[in-house]
């Protein structure tokens, strides 16, 4: 009977990353268009917070690259995840559904705004939430009122979802919004990782009313930090534009706000990195996916273990790569872990399950079986696209 074999597993990864660079990161940013250039207008000009002609070249361009309707570009990921759950209504005491298979930042934004995380599990074809399964518990779970969906043992509103598109492989999405419209939830798309993903043909952060999306360092492209809310409702659009530019009331001289609200809007200097990064983002989807195909003919005859593959409904960023072993073999992860990294692999494993971080061991959650199993198997690749 075949076993795994962690040489063989060694041999395939040095079989497709170069031998010349060791170590090599899990995921560093790639830089050789036009990002000294604009960076430097942005010095020469004087042009560098909140304000400039980059932050709106910047916006135009996601909204170009995405299909939604409006763009607005934020400080970082969680805050656009955080304006997101303001945008449709979340309140304190309310409980938002987030997957327990997420980073931290998903949860976080969720605490920001006094709501509750509830966790539900993912499912192994995609790695993300898993709509059946969600289908089911709430069927359990849940009075629905004229108000909305209500938790019967904690008699807490739910009012989201936020499926999150692990690695880049978009979530089931069309299940998924069946739920929401039966329960009267809001659909959050946390879209973080999955600039230049595709769901049934239709770019990832599309489908809810709002979606977040990253620019961290690690992500497809980076403006250094950043992040933008996405939304095909000029209304909201609007809305995020005002409150993520602490509420300031347009007027020639006089300093105006209308509410309490937030200075999460994205400088200029970083947009300019942003706008360059864009100009590149179809190149690097494509050496993203040259990287995955090679990864994928490399274990395609691996014992032990197998290349995750984007669902078929789907086309997929391939943000971050992942190997997943067979569940016979889960006690051997961190042994691989071990070897791949004192070779000069920087490879890592996935997020701890967020109902286990000690803040949220007290949030409520459905049975997380999948999402327990998987954290035992899933070893992340080196990813970038200068690989």
């Amino acid at each position: 009977m075949p076993t795994l074999n962690l040489n063989d597993l060694l041999e395939a990864l040095q079989i497709v990353l170069p031998k010349e660079k060791n170590p090599t990161p899990l995921h560093e940013p790639c830089f050789f268009g036009n990002e000294f250039s604009y960076l430097k207008d942005c010095l020469d000009t004087g042009w560098v917070s909140s304000v400039g002609k980059y932050v709106d070249r910047f916006e135009d361009m996601l909204v170009d690259f995405t299909g939604v309707k409006r763009a607005i570009a934020v400080v970082n990921g969680t805050a656009a995840l955080h304006i997101c759950l303001k945008l449709v209504g979340v309140e304190p005491g309310d409980e938002v559904l987030v997957p327990a298979l997420t980073f931290v930042a998903t949860a976080n934004a969720v605490t920001y705004c006094g709501a509750i995380p509830h966790f539900v599990d993912c499912e192994k074809r995609t790695l993300g939430l898993d709509p059946e399964k969600l289908r089911k518990y709430l069927l359990e779970i849940c009075e629905i009122r004229s108000g909305g969906s209500f938790n019967k043992e904690t008699g807490r509103r739910i009012k989201a979802v936020v499926p999150m598109h692990t690695f880049g492989h978009p979530v089931d999405l069309d299940p998924l919004i069946e739920v929401c419209t039966r329960y009267k939830l809001e659909l959050v798309e946390d879209a973080a990782e999955s600039l230049g993903s595709y769901y049934k043909g239709m770019h990832t952060g599309n489908w809810g009313r709002v979606s977040a999306i990253s620019f961290n360092g690690n992500k497809t492209i980076t403006t250094g930090g950043g992040g933008a809310i996405l939304t095909n409702s000029e209304r909201l659009g609007e809305l995020a534009k005002h409150i993520t530019t602490t509420a300031r009331v347009p007027h020639k001289w006089k300093i105006l706000h209308d509410q309490v609200a937030y200075n999460y809007r994205l400088p200029n200097i970083n947009a300019s990195l942003g706008c360059a990064q864009l100009e590149q983002l179809p190149e690097l989807l494509k050496k993203k996916r040259d990287l995955s195909n090679r990864y994928l003919k490399a274990f395609e005859n691996i014992s032990g273990a197998r290349f995750f593959a984007e669902p078929n409904y789907a086309k997929s960023n391939y943000w971050l790569n992942a190997l997943i072993l067979e569940d016979k073999y889960s006690n051997r992860l961190g042994e691989l872990l071990e070897m791949t990294n004192n070779l000069g692999f920087s490879t890592r494993p996935v997020w701890t399950p967020l109902h286990k971080l000690p803040m949220f061991q007290d949030s409520p959650r459905m049975d997380l079986v999948v999402v327990e199993n998987l954290e035992k198997r899933i070893i992340n690749l080196p990813s970038s696209a200068l690989l």
